[in-house]
């Protein structure tokens, strides 16, 4: 029921409005509200705080949905309903989920994650944020770059480095409200692809966040960072199915109504062999997917497995996007296509959430332990 009320939704109010949103790196102001109009801003977060208490397969199952209509659009919905608002429900205190889950479910508060930074992408624990007690707030210093959603956020998750009693360094994590003062989005940046999204610099000058804020325990933010990665790994996999069925069925409509040498396309054996490979390997891709996430919601750590239905979606849909230019031929190189589109949102999804390479590490990791 949820997947088919996501997919009239995609298909009313956003295929339509895709191509402008492309061209215009365009977001609509009204988008968040609808969404939690529609209900599906909180999947896995408890009714009592607004959300679905669903379990992650829907949120995969919702972002594949989304994902139809671009990577933009299903990671500017991540960013908020699992990266922020989930991690926030799985690490934050009553007083912290009741103030801030209720108006993020309903679409009030738009949600972003701030980890990654100028020099800390990958190695994401050589992050150079600083935050540093004093009194009844922490003083946090420091930039945070490439972070989906910070031009429209009123709620982030932030990662920064802190001191512990023995003077080493560790990482805390905290919710930082875009009023804080000291708290600023310093540029809007401009992408290849996933335009639609709004991504940008956020920068913190003496940001003052007052210490009810700290999520989970001070020098404890790794931890808080590492339970949300195989759930994000998982649905981020889902927004990769989507964009590969896009361009799948618009591939096969199209070859169906090309004519050449006197016939349609899809009459030729080598079109043919095509739609079957990208066929296959879809339906490869969202079994692993859809397994991984249903062993998420029972299974402490999946690291390796979740880990694989990422790289493994990722990397399938690239392709999936690659023949579907290749079978419109000029027209797919064309902008007035979406296929170009899907090509081009679809590159994110090996570099967002982890590199490629990054994932087959951990999952080579693991195996050799």
């Amino acid at each position: 029921m949820i997947r088919e009320t996501v997919r009239r939704f995609t298909e009313k109010e956003l295929l339509p409005l895709a191509e402008k949103m492309d061209r215009e790196s365009w977001w609509p102001d009204d988008l968040f509200p609808k969404w939690g109009e529609l209900g599906i801003l909180g999947p896995t977060i408890p009714e009592e705080f607004g959300g679905l208490g669903a379990d992650p397969l829907t949120q995969v199952l919702i972002s594949e949905e989304l994902g139809r209509a671009g990577v933009g659009v299903g990671i500017s919905y991540i960013a908020h309903a699992n990266l922020c608002a989930h991690n926030l429900c799985e690490n934050g205190n009553d007083f912290q989920r009741q103030k801030y889950l209720p108006p993020m479910c309903a679409g009030e508060k738009i949600g972003a994650l701030g980890l990654t930074e100028p020099g800390a992408g990958s190695d994401a624990m050589g992050l150079q944020t600083r935050a540093v007690r004093a009194g009844d707030y922490y003083r946090l210093n420091g930039t945070k770059m490439f972070i989906t959603n910070a031009p429209i956020a009123s709620v982030m998750l932030v990662y920064a480095k802190t001191q512990a009693e023995d003077g080493r360094q560790a990482v805390s994590a905290f919710i930082v409200e875009s009023g804080f003062q000291g708290f600023s989005v310093s540029r809007e940046l401009e992408k290849m692809g996933a335009k639609c999204s709004p991504t940008g610099e956020v920068v913190f000058e003496d940001c003052l966040v007052p210490v009810e804020n700290l999520l989970g325990r001070e020098n404890h933010g790794v931890a808080v960072m590492m339970a949300g990665l195989d759930i994000e790994r998982v649905v981020v996999a889902g927004i990769a199915l989507g964009v590969a069925q896009a361009a799948f069925e618009a591939s096969l409509k199209y070859s169906t109504e090309r004519q050449q040498f006197g016939r349609p396309i899809a009459d030729f054996q080598l079109i043919q062999a095509k739609l079957a490979d990208m066929y296959t390997n879809m339906e490869a891709a969202r079994l692993l997917t859809y397994d991984v996430a249903v062993r998420t919601a029972t299974e402490k750590r999946l690291r390796k497995e979740s880990a694989a239905a990422v790289l493994f979606s990722a990397e399938m849909a690239t392709k999936v996007c690659l023949e579907a230019v290749q079978i419109h031929g000029g027209y797919g190189y064309m902008l007035e296509f979406p296929v170009n589109r899907y090509l081009r949102d679809i590159k994110l999804l090996e570099i967002g959430a982890g590199t490629s390479e990054v994932r087959r590490l951990l999952i080579a990791q693991e195996l050799l332990k």
